[in-house]
């Protein structure tokens, strides 16, 4: 088996779009997936925001693939500090379900943090959702800890 992570391409589109619209089904039914769904994840056109992310030195799509076959994509982008400097923001990273646990996500990490250490970076920022312990496992085995958490209340009766 052979995995790989690298940047994506043109040809990728497909294959990514897929993902990332994969993601945000699965992310929207957990808990905090709602309101993240609607003010976080990428909006349509997917495809522009594949090609924005493909096209700008800001920001970069990594294609993960088992055998070829695109099956994980983190998208991450930099963001400007007050003072100046930047933070790399890994905004999504996701695995297909049937790939996980051989590696694909792992290496799909170890791309972002060198994209983001290649752009001067100070840190890097992800989200994972309450009560995904998985997810949360996942960023603390690379050294990501909480820094900050988002409190939220349902106005809807």
């Amino acid at each position: 088996m052979m995995i790989e992570a690298r940047t994506a391409v043109s040809a990728d589109h497909a294959d990514v779009s897929r993902l990332v619209l994969a993601a945000i089904d699965e992310k929207r039914l957990q808990r905090g997936g709602d309101i993240w769904s609607r003010l976080e994840a990428p909006i349509e056109p997917i495809e522009s925001t594949i090609t924005k992310a493909i096209d700008s030195p800001d920001e970069a799509m990594i294609a993960g693939s088992i055998d070829g076959a695109v099956l994980g994509f983190c998208a991450i982008r930099k963001a400007l500090l007050h003072d100046g400097e930047t933070i790399a923001d890994l905004h999504l990273l996701y695995v297909q379900a049937g790939a996980r646990g051989v590696g694909l996500g792992e290496m799909l990490m170890s791309e972002a943090l060198a994209w983001a250490k290649a752009q001067g970076c100070v840190g890097i920022d992800s989200t994972a959702l309450p009560g995904d312990r998985q997810t949360k496992n996942f960023f603390e085995s690379f050294g990501l800890v909480a820094r900050r958490l988002t409190v939220h209340r349902s106005l809807r009766e």
